[in-house]
Order: structure tokens, then sequence, then C-alpha cells
């Protein structure tokens, strides 16, 4: 069975999201609707759709979002019940009609090659244009590393919506608390996916909302998307550095150093961590680079 967990906070949107639901051609999920303590009252809405689906509200009285977006995923994930699968739903995204659907008709070989982690095709919605972009599709079968590293070069998007995931895999890993949650999930499929393909079901579309309220769209909270990118950045090249292949490894070592510089100079234990990684991936020549990086910043 599958549980569809929406941590609500913005009503602007959310009726689409709820007729999306609603229009779901497969019903067999339960929705768990986590209310973040907003000041924009959803009930009467959730009244609308009262007996269209099954779904649980909780309001907590108490805003997590605005400090630990992660732990607000985490008790809207709580209120759920034995639900095997997960799926983490925007309050301003929409499934397409047959997500559901399609995700039961690729069940069976997803339980076939004991995959964790299950994508679909994304279009993106811009509210404050009324525009739509291209339909992002992806390979069916991808290494969660290799999916990653082409979206680090622009090659290919991702978002929370479209994954659904495994609960085993996310008890045993959880989300990293990056500040608003900004990488959370990208550092949460590699270790969800622990190592197994991504499944991609292309023939099903979530709809990605994009506005000034999306944290994606805002541009007030700059500073803090840098500190989670250099966050996530360093527990990727001292954690996850190996899944990678030798080219990917340099790329993501340079970006770290780049990510930190965004918003300060490297402590002494970065600097640490890179000449270790540096050399245990035999870069020498990078490695005297690094150095002389080093040694000006010292100078400095």
């Amino acid at each position: 069975m599958l549980a569809i967990i929406i941590p609500y906070y913005k009503r602007n949107f959310f009726e689409e999201t709820l007729k999306s639901l609603d229009a779901q051609k497969d019903k067999r999920f339960t929705v768990y609707i986590g209310d973040d303590g907003s000041l924009e009252d959803p009930t009467d809405l959730l009244e609308m759709y009262r007996g269209k689906f099954d779904f649980v509200y909780k309001r907590f009285e108490d805003n997590l979002g605005g400090t630990a977006l992660v732990r607000q995923w985490g008790r809207c994930i709580a209120l759920s019940e034995s639900e095997e699968w997960l799926l983490i739903l925007g309050d301003d995204d929409s499934l397409g009609e047959n997500v559901v659907e399609e995700f039961y008709r690729n069940l069976p070989e997803i339980e076939s090659n004991r995959i964790n982690l299950v994508k679909f095709a994304t279009q993106s919605v811009n509210k404050m244009t009324n525009s739509v972009s291209e339909i992002f599709v992806n390979q069916k079968f991808e290494k969660a590393t290799d999916f990653y590293y082409r979206r680090y070069l622009g090659l290919a998007r991702s978002s929370l919506s479209e994954h659904i995931f495994r609960r085993e895999s996310y008890l045993k890993y959880n989300f990293k608390n990056y500040p608003l949650a900004w990488h959370s999930d990208d550092y949460a499929w590699i270790n969800f996916a622990e190592n197994k393909p991504i499944l991609s079901i292309n023939e099903a579309l979530v709809l990605i909302s994009v506005s000034n309220e999306s944290i994606s769209g805002m541009t007030t909270n700059v500073f803090k998307k840098n500190i989670a990118e250099s966050n996530f950045f360093m527990d990727l090249i001292k954690h996850k550095l190996n899944l990678f292949n030798h080219k990917q490894r340099l790329k993501l070592l340079l970006q770290a150093e780049v990510s930190i510089r965004k918003t300060r100079k490297l402590y002494l234990s970065e600097w640490r961590v890179l000449f270790v990684m540096y050399l245990y991936n035999f870069f020498i020549f990078h490695l005297l680079k690094l150095i002389r990086r080093f040694l000006k910043s010292i100078i400095k």
C-alpha cells in the first residue's frame, strides 16, 4: 500500500493538489496531511474531498518548517501507518491522474529487482509567469549516483514530490537536516537506493510548482541555500565519494571547496578532508593545486 504524505503550510495551490489526488484512476493510497501551524486553514477544502479518497489530517500547533523542514517531514510521515511505500507531495505540486496506477502496474518489476526508489516524469509549472517547461523523462534504470551527477551537470532535474520510496529505507537512513531541506532529498536518494538502480516511470507525470512562495523560487534565502549546499557536498565527499567514478569524484571534490567559499573560508578540518580525499583518489596533480590554494588562503 502507498502513503502520500503532504506537509501542509500554504493554501494558494493546495486545491490543485487535492484535485489531482481525487482524479487518480487507482485509489489504493491514503493521504496524511500534517499542518505545520499554518495561518491558512485548509479544513474547508478538505471537507470538499471527504469520501472521495482516504485522508488523515493533523494540525501541529508549532511551526517546524521555518527552522527544521526535515523534522516537519518526519512528523508528517509518523502520521502514516504500515504502508510499505511513501511519497512526500508538496502542498503546491500535483500528480498526473495515472501516477498511482502506473506505480502499481510497475510494482512486480520493482519488487523482483528489490528496488528501493521510484521516480516519475516531471513538468515544471511556473506560477509567476503561467508557463510550463518541457516534460523531463529519465532512463528507466539508473544508478542514483549517475542520476545525481547528471543533475549536477544540469542535464537532469529532480524534486521531492516525484519520488516514491520504501519505508524501510527511510527508517534506516532518514533525511539529513540541511537548512531549508535544500539537498536533503538528493542525499537521501543516494542513501535509499543502496547502490541499486532507481526505476523511472516515464508514462506518468508529476507537476512541480515554482513560485515566489516556494523554496526553489524564492530569492531571499540564497545564503541558507549556500550553507546547505556546502554541507551536502562535504557529506558527499566524506561518505559517498567511493560510489562515483574517478572523473565524477574530481568534480565533486572541487565543488565541495567552491560551495564552502560562497559563504566563508574553509576550516582547517575541511582542508584536511580534502587533502585526504585527493591523496586517496590519486589526484596528485590536483593535490598540488589544492596545496597551492591552501597556502594562498593562509597568506590572506
